[in-house]
């Protein structure tokens, strides 16, 4: 079944509401015609990491519910899961069953040990040097065994996070049954989360590893394409891998245009943003924020690296309650490439600047997506990220369905809603996009037409006046919805 184009949220389980029933009476009374699609962020048993250290995939975490509060969303969203291809919880029953029985276990074969990888058990300098890594350590963790040995096993992310050799038939076979199982659940699309760092190859740097990688990536979409259930590669880097992948046919993530709205936005010149929307695949989904901070190396040479710098320095400067401290090991930071704030308080919580921002993101080719705290225009949650030391944190309020309904009485939040009806409901939206040429660098100018259909943004990146106008056929007039 073909992806509704309409904007997708993304949420956790418990943060509009304290769980999946809050979350429905919420979405189902405020939110239903702005919000066609529903990305839960990962709802199972999970040891670390806010869900991504799933210990099992056939339950969802008690503290939010049970499957049937997940088909009862079903009934109103088109749904994405998570299935975390790269790792798996330190306290699953296949990395547990590995410890106590070691090369006995039937999942001693799941695991990556250096020793399979490096002749002498470890890599050398230029070998460690050479891998892509997100932490400011070499990617592994000792683990001791039963029999009292240790061994080094290949670790990307935190303790808990243990990566899975996905090239072996055990391996394969979890896989396989997996993705089956969260297709039957109800998954529209399936998020393959960190994917990207999957292949493990000496003599590489073991991050989007060609051919492999599209071997793998094919397997999955092969698996769920008799369930009509398509995946969506997570892939934080250069622009280029979207494009290689956009190029196979997969769904993938603008994860430049968070960077590329704040320079429009912040220096009043909307050259590059428009270079990028040229070129930017047409299969994709938008974002300006996620669970995770602002990507900054997805943008490298759509920006200049003064560009960058000079964007980043705006950011701290100028944003609403943010510090260079909070994206940084000090605070947790396990990706050493992301800005950790949220997307309104990046634009110094300024109701304009902020509503241009979504109404570019809106009129970019692709589905949006947008993250429950910008949904709610939340600002910087400095409480929440002082009382855990997780930089992220910053951007994860936790908001009680009295907060919620609280802030859709504020204008600017009443202002986006009325923004995603319209992209959600307007047929032009379907037809063709085209950028018309202005005057003016601080000018930008974008259009979607289908039959009589047509809409059209005209934005001041300078001062962050916008309209948005659209024809209406019945009546033979053009209206203003801004």
């Amino acid at each position: 079944m073909p992806v509704p184009n309409k904007i997708m949220l993304i949420t956790y389980a418990d943060s509009m509401g304290r769980n999946l029933k809050e979350l429905k009476y919420l979405l189902k009374k405020h939110f239903r015609d702005a919000i066609g699609g529903l990305h839960i962020l990962p709802f199972f048993p999970s040891s670390a990491d806010r869900g991504f250290a799933p210990i099992t995939y056939e339950k969802v975490d008690e503290a939010f519910g049970t499957w049937d509060d997940i088909e009862a969303l079903r009934e109103d969203f088109y749904l994405m899961f998570d299935f975390m291809i790269n790792h798996i919880s330190r306290q699953s029953i296949f990395f547990q069953d590995f410890l106590a029985r070691k090369d006995e276990s039937p999942y001693a074969t799941m695991f990556i040990r250096y020793r399979d990888i490096w002749p002498c058990g470890e890599p050398t300098v230029q070998e460690l040097d050479m891998i892509y890594k997100r932490k400011p350590r070499p990617p592994y963790v000792t683990v001791e065994f039963a029999d009292g040995t240790t061994e080094k096993i290949w670790c990307t992310f935190s303790d808990e996070q243990i990566d899975l050799n996905v090239t072996s038939e055990v391996t394969r076979a979890f896989i396989k049954k997996t993705l089956e199982y969260l297709a039957k659940k109800g998954a529209s699309l399936i998020r393959l989360d960190a994917v990207a760092y999957t292949i493990k190859k000496r003599g590489t740097n073991c991050f989007f590893v060609e051919p492999e990688i599209w071997e793998l990536l094919e397997f999955c979409r092969e698996v769920l394409a008799p369930y009509g259930v398509e995946i969506l590669p997570e892939v934080h880097e250069h622009y280029s891998f979207q494009l290689k992948l956009a190029e196979r046919g997969y769904w993938v993530y603008d994860f430049a245009l968070p960077m590329l709205v704040l320079h429009t936005l912040y220096s009043g010149s909307t050259t590059r943003l428009v270079d990028w929307l040229r070129i930017c695949p047409r299969k994709q989904f938008t974002t300006l924020d996620t669970h995770d901070g602002i990507g900054v190396v997805d943008v490298k040479d759509l920006l200049t690296d003064e560009e960058i710098e000079k964007t980043k320095e705006y950011l701290y400067s100028r944003g609403a309650n943010v510090k260079r401290i909070y994206s940084t090991t000090a605070y947790n930071n396990l990706d050493i490439y992301q800005i950790n704030c949220t997307y309104y308080s990046a634009l110094g919580n300024n109701d304009d600047a902020y509503l241009l921002a979504r109404a570019i993101q809106f009129f970019a080719p692709g589905i949006p997506q947008v993250y429950y705290v910008g949904l709610l225009a939340g600002e910087n949650d400095i409480e929440l990220v002082e009382r855990t030391k997780q930089g992220r944190d910053i951007n994860r309020h936790y908001y009680t369905v009295e907060e919620v309904e609280e802030n859709l009485r504020r204008p600017a939040v009443q202002k986006l809603l009325q923004l995603m009806r319209f992209r959600n409901t307007y047929p032009a939206f379907s037809g063709d996009f085209a950028i018309q040429e202005t005057n003016s660098e601080h000018l930008l100018v974008l259009r979607w037409k289908k039959d009589e259909y047509e809409a059209t943004l005209e934005a001041n990146a300078q001062t962050f006046n916008f309209t948005v106008t659209y024809s209406d056929p019945s009546r033979g007039t053009k209206e203003k919805l801004f």
